[in-house]
C-alpha cells in the first residue's frame, strides 16, 4: 500500500513538472480580440443606456492585407463575394466570442463569414478593408462588430 501511494505521489510530481514548463524564447505574436452581434436602434438618448454589445460565435477569415481593388463587394454593401488576396487561416471564435490566432509580423485583413459572405465594416485612409498590423512579439487587441442589423 506504501509502494502505490509513493508510485501516486511521484507521478503527480512528474505532472506538476510538465504542467509547469513553459519554452523560452517563444513569444505570442499575432490577433486576438472579440467579436460582437450589434444590432436595432443605436443611437443615442439621454433616456436610455445603451445595451453592451454581446459576443457571439463566428468564423473568422483572416487574409493578408486587401484593398478595395482586390474583393468584390455585394451591391455597394459591406458584404464581400471573393476575396482575392492570399488567405492566412481561418478561425473560430468561441462562444463569448473571443479569438486568439498566431501570426506572423505583416499586416492582414479581417473578415467575418456570414452565410455565403463575408463582411467587414471598416477601412483605412488607403482603402484597406479592416487592417490590422501584427508586429513581432506583440499580440494586437481587435474587437470586431457584426453591424449590419444595427441603425447608427
Amino acid at each position: 500500500m506504501k509502494k502505490n501511494i509513493f508510485y501516486v505521489l511521484l507521478f503527480a510530481v512528474f505532472l506538476g513538472g510538465i504542467a509547469a514548463f513553459k519554452p523560452v524564447g517563444i513569444k505570442k505574436q499575432g490577433i486576438e480580440g472579440f467579436l460582437y452581434k450589434v444590432s436595432g436602434n443605436q443611437m443615442p438618448s439621454p433616456d436610455i443606456k445603451p445595451a453592451a454589445p454581446k459576443g457571439i460565435k463566428g468564423s473568422l477569415y483572416i487574409y493578408e492585407l486587401t484593398n478595395t481593388s482586390q474583393a468584390s463587394r455585394k451591391e455597394g454593401s459591406s458584404f464581400y463575394t471573393s476575396v482575392t488576396t492570399r488567405l492566412f487561416k481561418k478561425i473560430q471564435t468561441n462562444s463569448k466570442g473571443y479569438f486568439n490566432v498566431q501570426l506572423p509580423p505583416g499586416k492582414y485583413s479581417i473578415f467575418i463569414k456570414k452565410d455565403t459572405v463575408l463582411y467587414a465594416n471598416r477601412f483605412d485612409g488607403k482603402n484597406n478593408i479592416a487592417p490590422v498590423e501584427v508586429k513581432a512579439g506583440k499580440m494586437t487587441r481587435v474587437d470586431l462588430k457584426m453591424d449590419y442589423d444595427a441603425v447608427y
